[in-house]
């Protein structure tokens, strides 16, 4: 791979000093070479930051690129009719063609603000065309099918078989774990205690622990849910119950956790449980606001993600930094989580929740180039004294400049580089309204 040198930025490296400094790093195979002073060359290519934000590239924690078609079609409802009236039916809709239509919209609006990493949650089906569609587009994921086996009131083509989705989750591992150059890996995801059965929980919480494979799955989202769950389970709690099936690992990534009590708290730092917080979608859908600032106070690992179209409309990480910040204020006071600290939970939190610390989230020599600039000349960002906070509460999406991965740019001067962002668009407002149709919702 051609050497790259990017030059003129202020670098925000997120190392464990959390160092800012000016100057340049040099990419080589892939990899972070040289941090600030990066020598005298000669290099193959040259990316100019004009004076811009250099940073490790986001990771979001919680997306669902199948439901990016969704946008608009489920709006204004509370979490468990949003599912049976519009989530549900729209899943089961889905065909290869649209959900490869809307893996592709969520990676262009992905790419184009920011973020270089997912851990998403797809459906029950095709999700083949989801780790295809990643691996052609050029972004880090950690992909799931979902697994849904114990629920009456979902379209019969999302009622799986216990044994059928364990084989299926199984065989998406074989066939793509370590794809596209360690690019792409599998998760197991079943979908919340709600819609899978005791038995395939305990089977998908062995199969993890043995291969050492992250799992995926949303807990205590809605007090609805919350009660739900424990009519279903003889009486636990959601995080009790997920952990008397043997889930309460350190490879359990638990989307949400908004109604956690502060024994589930205890529980969830005493086993390392990941907890993926979706400000966006939780103030969207009126479930509440998670105790992020207690949670961290007692030392769980807290990321970010924007969960899905369908239920935040934007998959934009600036919006999720500011409200998760914003949020805290208002839930405890100013100041309860600092913009500095949602950073982290933006870039170095987020790749520790994948098991990707090693090779992510920092600027540091060693590291995969995950890369991104952001741009410092727009009138919103100025006066610009302090990068957490311009970064945190002033900067927007669309001021990346640029997105790399593995050292390959994606974006350049605002624009994708191996799609056209207009006809990803075109395609995507077609299979929405195939889709639409298929699921009686035109």
């Amino acid at each position: 791979m051609p050497s790259t040198l990017i030059r003129n930025a202020t670098i925000v490296t997120m190392n464990d000093r959390f160092e800012v400094v000016e100057g340049s790093v040099l990419v080589r195979d892939g990899r972070i070479a040289r941090v600030g002073d990066a020598g005298g060359g000669p290099f193959d290519r040259t990316i100019d930051a004009a004076g811009g934000y250099l940073l490790p590239g986001f990771v979001q924690t919680h997306i669902h690129l199948c439901q990016t078609l969704f946008r608009g079609w489920a709006d204004d409802m509370p979490l468990l009719e949003w599912l049976t009236c519009r989530v549900w039916p729209m899943e089961a809709a889905h065909t290869a063609e649209t959900l490869r239509a809307s893996a592709a919209l969520a990676s262009a609006e992905l790419l184009l603000s920011g973020t270089t990493t997912v851990l998403t949650m797809e459906t029950v089906h095709d999700t083949d065309v989801v780790f295809e569609t990643m691996e052609q587009t050029g972004m880090r994921a950690v992909i799931g099918k979902c697994m849904m086996d114990s629920d009456d009131g979902v379209p019969p083509r999302l009622r799986e078989r216990t044994a059928e989705s364990i084989d299926e989750s199984l065989a998406l591992k074989k066939r793509w774990d370590g794809a596209a150059g360690g690019r792409l890996h599998a998760a197991f995801a079943p979908r919340f205690a709600v819609s899978c059965s005791r038995e395939l929980l305990e089977a998908v919480g062995s199969l993890a622990t043995g291969a050492r494979t992250i799992v995926h799955t949303h807990a205590s989202e809605n007090r609805d849910e919350v009660e739900v769950v424990r009519r279903l389970s003889g009486g636990y709690s959601n995080l009790e119950y997920l952990n008397a099936v043997g889930l309460a690992t350190p490879l359990l990534c638990a989307a949400h956790c908004v109604w956690v009590t502060g024994k589930e708290q205890e529980l969830l730092a005493e086993r390392d449980v990941k907890v993926l917080h979706c400000p966006g979608s939780n103030v969207k859908l009126g479930s509440g606001i998670a105790p992020v600032s207690d949670m961290r106070a007692r030392g769980i690992s807290v990321s970010l993600g924007a969960d899905g179209a369908a239920c935040n409309n934007r998959l934009d990480m600036f919006d999720e930094m500011r409200l998760a910040a914003a949020l805290q204020a208002v839930r405890v006071a100013p100041g309860a989580l600092p913009a500095r600290d949602v950073l982290w939970m933006a870039t170095r939190e987020g790749a520790y929740a994948l098991g990707l610390d090693a090779e992510i989230g920092s600027i540091e020599p060693g590291k995969r180039a995950d890369l991104i600039v952001v741009d410092r000349g727009r009138p919103h960002v100025a006066p610009d004294r302090d990068p957490w906070s311009t970064l945190v509460y002033a900067a927007r999406g669309t001021d990346v400049r640029m997105t790399m991965v593995d050292g390959i740019p994606l974006v350049e001067n605002f624009s994708l580089v191996q799609q056209d962002a207009a006809e990803v668009a075109a395609n995507a407002r077609r299979a929405a309204r195939t889709l639409a149709a298929r699921a009686g919702l035109a």
